[in-house]
Formats: C-alpha cells, structure tokens, sequence
C-alpha cells in the first residue's frame, strides 16, 4: 500500500495552494475563486424538498445497488436524452447508481484491472486529464499511458497515436467529452473509432459524461458514448460505460449521486464489486435523485445562465487573451502572456483572484508536460461575481502591460 500511495502526485489543489498559500492578496478585495469546478447556481428547490419528504428513510440502510425508483429514472432519461432504443436498457442490468462520478470512476478502475489476468495492464487517458483517472490507474498497478489531445488534434483525442502494442495491454481508456479543462466535445466519428478499438483489442471504454448537460448551443447538445453505440450497431454496449453525475447537470454536488450505465456484463460484476466496497447513496438522497433526472426544466434554465457568462466574459477577456471557444462545461482554458504559474500568482496576489495552472492538470508524456502557458478558469459563480472577475483579470492583463494577445 505505501509503494502504491507513494506512486500518487500532489493533486492539483494542493500544488495551488503550495504555489499561493502563503501569499497575501488585496485585503480591500474579497476573493473570487475560479480554480475549482463547483457549481455556485442555486439548486432546484423542488428537488431539495423532496430530500425532506424522505427523510425518515436516514433510519434505513440504503440499497448498495439503488432504488428501483432511481434506476428507472435513470433509465428514461438515457432513453429520452440520447434516443436509445427502448428495450436496449434494463433498470437493474444496465445502471449502477455511484456516490457521485468521482467515486465511481476510481471504484471502477479498481474492480476491472483486479479482476485481469494481465501482467502488465494499460490504463489509456487524455493529458490533460482528470487526476482520479490517473490515480486509479496507479492505485490498481496499471500503466497510465497518454494519449495526443495536441493542436493536431484541436484537443481532442488523437487516437491514432496509440501502437498496438500498448492497446494489447489496455484494459480501459477513458474519455471525458465535454471536456475538462478546454470545453471541446468529441466528433461522434472519433467516438465511434474508440468503440471499434475497445472491441476489436477488447478493453473497457469509458466516458465521462458529468459536464453533458451544460452546453452552448440549445439545439446541439453533444452526443454520448451510449447513442453513438446505438448508431454504430453496438445495441448491447459492449465493452462500452458511460458516467453521469447531478453535480453539473443540477447543481448538486453536494448530493454526490450519479450512475454508471452499459454493457451489462461489466455492470453485474462492477454491482458485485461494490456489494464490498459499500459506498451507497442515502435513501433521501437517491429519492430527490430521481425527481432531478426526471425533469429537464431546470437544465434548461441552467444553460441559459451559463451562455450568458460565457458570452459576457469572452467580450472582457477576449480582448486579450486566447482560448479554444468552449462548446460545452463551465470551462475557459487561455494562453497565458507569461508563465502560468506566475500569472496565476501574481493574479491572486495583485487582484485576490483565483485560477488554476494548466500544467497541474497535466503529467510528463515523454518528457513533455502541457499546460505551462495556460489557466483553467471555472465559470461556476454567480453573473456579476464572474464579470467582476474577468474585469480583475483584465486589470491585471493592462496593469502589468501583457497587452498582445497570445496567439
């Protein structure tokens, strides 16, 4: 245990708070903090008052595998969201409620490389990346191996960079569209070139799907790991998971209530798994779970209030800085005029603002480590608290006279 936990890097917050944790910003400015994906909208009240109804059921142990109520609206709404075929899922042989997708995802890892007979198994990933991929990865003795999300490939999966040789040994990829950090949403076409490999090399693909539900165009919201199956002729979804949390999707992060749906072979025994690992979501909690994935009136609501950020701040902060324009999730991801450490520091010192380096999203890929000219900057906040943020970043940008425009 202690080898494997040495393996384990410094998580992206805790290098931030190494990097400004000692510093004193402006005292006469509160601050206003972009580095981390929590959402700040209000939840939806009628689904917080369904938590209260049911109370009394905190007197029960809660069901490992989740409700028969929670499964089936899970189920309606994959069905609904993404067009499936109606008889292609099963509420109990498909969909596994997780405590959130954090939970879920590094859970998942564990049970499927402990469950291979592989000496050397692969863990594939995109770099940047979301660090529980790669701690999973690690805690399970598995490679991480990653792959090209380079301008070749407008960040985005570049999947031919990956040799046969290590797709032998690959027991699962990960993708996570929309993406985090840069917003890009991934071509069904690269979609379903990642279906055929897992199939053709037999490896678990998985996509993160937790930021689905926050996108920038009402009348294209970006596809899933699961339709794309459907399309491709994968009606079982084999070899196939996706991930889905009400974190983003409802602004409930605090609920720590998601699923995991697909092949239903992968999911009886990752069900097994967990019948030991024993991280269940409370009956309150998976009662309100299933009002919220069964309306879609306050995600509309939500979009409407992220295009709004989105749009207002890129007319402050595009005058100087450039970033690939977010298609999806709550996320910019600019260059930087200088390094992006010390914009970051320097930013939090000068204007009480807080953003996150991009190289601390990013590991060492043949000795290459992405990011160092760039910040993740989480539209999360309120309207004005996120325009008032952008101006400070703006500023910044005129005070210190990082006046071109990275290109």
């Amino acid at each position: 245990m202690t080898s494997k936990l040495s393996r384990l890097k410094s998580y992206p917050f805790e290098k931030l708070n190494q990097l400004i944790g000692q510093v004193e910003p402006r005292k006469n400015l509160r601050n206003i903090d972009f580095s981390i994906g929590e959402p700040k909208h209000s939840p939806p009240s009628f689904i917080l008052d369904q938590v209260s109804s049911a109370i009394q059921e905190m007197s029960r142990y809660p069901k490992i595998g989740g409700s028969d109520r929670l499964r089936d609206s899970i189920k309606k709404w994959l069905i609904k969201r993404y067009k499936l075929q109606i008889d292609s899922l099963d509420s109990d042989q498909n969909i596994a409620p997780v405590a959130g997708t954090r939970e879920g995802l590094f859970s998942l890892t564990q049970a499927i490389i402990g469950d291979s007979n592989s000496k050397d198994p692969v863990v594939l990933t995109q770099n940047p990346t979301y660090q529980i991929y790669e701690g999973a990865a690690e805690m399970a003795n598995a490679e991480v191996f990653y792959f090209s999300t380079d301008k070749q490939s407008q960040n985005l999966p570049y999947l031919k960079s990956i040799n046969d040789e290590i797709l032998q040994r690959t027991k699962i990829m990960y993708l996570c569209s929309p993406g985090n950090p840069s917003g890009k949403v991934i071509p069904e076409t690269v979609i379903a070139d990642a279906i055929k490999l897992a199939i053709d090399f037999d490896f678990l693909l998985v996509s993160d799907e937790c930021y689905s539900e926050i996108y920038m165009d009402e009348s294209k919201p970006p596809p899933g790991l699961l339709e794309i199956c459907n399309k491709v002729g994968n009606e079982n979804y084999k070899n196939c998971l996706v991930f889905h949390s009400l974190s983003k999707r409802s602004n409930l992060p605090g609920f720590r209530s998601g699923f995991a749906a697909g092949d239903a072979k992968i999911i009886q025994k990752y069900k097994r798994y967990r019948t030991y690992h024993g991280c269940s979501i409370p009956e309150p909690i998976q009662y309100a779970s299933s009002y919220a994935w069964s309306d879609e009136t306050h995600c509309i609501s939500n979009r409407v209030m992220y295009r709004k950020k989105f749009e207002e701040v890129g007319k402050i902060l595009g005058k100087y800085l450039t970033y690939p324009k977010p298609e999806a999730s709550f996320y910019l991801w600019p260059k930087t005029p200088i390094n992006s450490e010390t914009f970051t520091y320097e930013l939090f010192r000068q204007q009480n603002v807080t953003i996150l380096p991009g190289h601390f999203m990013s590991s060492d890929k043949d000795g290459l480590i992405s990011g160092y000219d760039r910040v993740r900057l989480a539209l999360v906040h309120q309207y004005d608290d996120c325009i008032e943020g952008a101006r400070r970043i703006e500023q910044f940008i005129v005070d210190n006279k990082f006046n071109s425009k990275p290109s």
